[in-house]
C-alpha cells in the first residue's frame, strides 16, 4: 500500500494509523483490497470488508468512508 500520514497522501510500508486519512493510494500488490489494511495500526477498528477496486479504480469503505484509489490501474 502507498499510504503514509504525509500531506501528499502517499503511503509507506510502515504502520499506518487507521482512519487518519480519507484517501489512500494503493497498487495491484495490495489486491485483494480490504479495509482496514494489514499495515494499519488499528486493524480492528471495524470489521474487514473487501473492496472490488479492480474494475472501478476507486472504492469507498462503507464503514469508515475511506477512499481507496488504484494507482497503477491498467
Amino acid at each position: 500500500m502507498n499510504a503514509t500520514n504525509s500531506p501528499s497522501g502517499t503511503a509507506s510500508k510502515s504502520t499506518i494509523q487507521a482512519n487518519a486519512q480519507s484517501r489512500y493510494e494503493v497498487t495491484r500488490d495490495d489486491l485483494p483490497l480490504h479495509c482496514p489494511m494489514p499495515g494499519m495500526s488499528l486493524w480492528d477498528s471495524h470489521p474487514r470488508v473487501y473492496l472490488p477496486i479492480e474494475d472501478s479504480g476507486e472504492e469507498r469503505c462503507p464503514y469508515c468512508g475511506a477512499i481507496y484509489v488504484l494507482k497503477d490501474q491498467s
